[in-house]
């Protein structure tokens, strides 16, 4: 029995999504290696602001990746930037493996962050753009939920080799494990089809025809929805070369896309501000104020880890039946209020105090800020960006999104450890008042994108008013019914010659005629 259209897509996309577990599993494993007695004397006993440089320099290289792969993935297509990817990151896994001191690490970090920088942007370009409207979502969130592997696998091993090994083996075994997810990706990435988007911008329509069939209908090309996504593609494609022949230029002076590009700046840039980088980098700093030891701290982290993977589990179980705009606000809300509890427990009951409860209740607040954060913001800081642009603008648009995600990923990265030691608790008021504020932010100005054909968002974000509550739009469509008609031959989409293609400049959206 062949597999389901929806089954065979959501596996192609979870298999371009197994960067992201090298990426999950870089970030988490950085905890285990800096306590390390063999790393620190490799490294020259690094101060904390040389160790937010190490932490730091993966974000540096992500950052400097995303000046690129936007492009890259519009030249050569979305399967091969991500083998470019794979074979950035194998090389700078490698020099972290084998380093010899701190400036190995620097380089090693950079390398690998460049590496890791182009995955994480182009897994999920490749999902929204080879998925259905109605598990786009769960699609895209799955880059989420496989770091959440990643970090949880890199939890364990990381918690392992700091008891079970000693010496170089200690550091030197879990930073070269980090190299296994990126090795099948990038043998086997050439096997998945091709964006249909991307062939159709490429004019290579036929095979756009094909793999849309694959995709979605068993290979029938006579399919009436992949006809239909088909002509609409093509359709959208010849608009958008009229209105973006310089999709850099159309990002910042079309009005719509600027909005679009504000708001995944700020999404991703909000994300950092919740505070989850600080409990993943440092969490061992973080539960020694509270008088817990490395040695606890790295197995609270496994935990915590597992934890963080039930949520990324009902975030893409729910993504597509709530939506984005609900959940991202009510996420930011409530992992605001966690940091609230934590930063009074901590401020009452500090290590000196050696308040065991005060220590477990200061545990079960980082727990359930880590399961509102997997479940409500993290997979859909990298949902919300991919699906908001046109085929034109989406890769450039993409790039820009990401490289906010690093900047301020690598701000916190060099900024914590300074913080801890002059301002100590008093750190934490900072990302308590963030989440509160990120939550009125998206209330005000994030629209609802659920279910909506990407080639009918542009429309959509120029009827949506840049204020959104209260604002009278249209609900967006639902995807099954949408595909249910087509099936059925309901909804037939006009073919147009060139000068009809024009008039869509004029109007802003393809019509559909019943």
């Amino acid at each position: 029995m062949p597999l389901s259209p929806k089954i065979y897509t959501w596996l192609c996309g979870l298999f371009a999504a197994l960067g992201s577990v090298t990426f999950g599993y870089d970030l988490g494993i950085i905890a285990s290696i800096l306590p390390a007695e063999d790393f620190i004397a490799t490294t020259g006993n690094p101060d904390a602001t040389a160790q937010g440089l190490i932490v730091g320099c993966l974000l540096l290289g992500a950052f400097a990746s995303n000046i690129y792969v936007g492009d890259l993935a519009d030249m050569v297509g979305r399967r091969v930037a991500i083998l470019a990817g794979c074979i950035v990151f194998l090389l700078g896994g490698g020099i972290q493996a084998g380093a010899q001191n701190i400036h190995y690490m620097y380089g090693g970090r950079f390398l690998a962050g460049m590496g890791i920088g182009m995955l994480a942007m182009l897994a999920p370009l490749y999902q929204a753009e080879i998925a259905h409207p109605s598990i786009r979502g769960r699609l895209t969130t799955l880059q989420q939920f496989m770091l959440g592997i990643g970090a949880l696998i890199a939890s364990f091993i990381g918690y392992g080799c700091y008891h079970g090994l000693t010496g170089p083996a200690q550091w030197r075994v879990p930073l070269a494990i980090q190299l296994l997810p990126a090795i099948p990706l990038a043998f086997f990435i050439l096997l998945l089809p091709e964006s249909p988007r991307y062939l159709a911008m490429k004019d290579r329509n036929e095979e756009a025809l094909r793999v849309l069939a694959r995709l979605h209908a068993h290979g029938n090309v006579h399919d009436p929805f992949v006809v239909s996504e088909h002509k609409e593609i093509l359709a959208q494609v010849q608009i958008e070369r009229l209105e973006t022949r310089d999709a850099w230029a159309q990002l910042f002076l079309v009005k719509s896309n600027f909005r679009r590009l504000l708001l995944g700046v700020a999404i991703q840039f909000s994300i950092q501000l919740t505070g989850v980088s600080v409990i993943q980098y440092y969490a061992p700093l973080i539960f020694e104020s509270i008088g817990i030891d490395t040695s606890t701290t790295l197995g609270l982290q496994s935990g915590n880890s597992v934890i963080a993977l039930i949520g990324e589990a009902c975030c893409i179980w729910f993504i597509d039946r709530l939506g984005r705009r609900g959940p991202f606000i009510w996420g930011n809300a409530l992992s605001g209020l966690t940091f609230v509890i934590g930063t009074i427990i901590i401020a009452i009951y500090p290590a000196s105090t050696n308040n065991g409860n005060a220590a477990r209740a200061f545990v079960a607040m980082t727990w359930l800020f880590n399961l509102v954060f997997s479940s409500c913001l993290g997979p859909l800081s990298w949902a919300i960006p991919v699906e908001m642009f046109n085929s034109a603008t989406r890769a450039r648009a993409t790039a820009i999104t990401s490289s906010a995600a690093w900047l301020s990923n690598f701000m916190i990265a060099q900024v914590s450890p300074i913080a801890f030691d002059r301002v100590g608790w008093k750190y934490y008021i900072v990302f308590a008042i963030c989440g509160f504020s990120n939550a009125l932010f998206f209330w005000a100005f994030l629209p609802e994108t659920k279910g909506i054909p990407l080639e009918e968002l542009d429309a959509y974000f120029k009827s949506v008013p840049i204020f959104v509550p209260g604002s009278q739009v249209r609900a967006p469509e639902d995807a099954n019914h949408r595909e249910e008609e087509l099936r059925q031959g309901k909804v037939i989409i006009q073919e147009r010659a060139e000068s009809d293609i024009m008039d869509e400049k004029e109007k802003g959206t393809i019509e559909h005629v019943a």
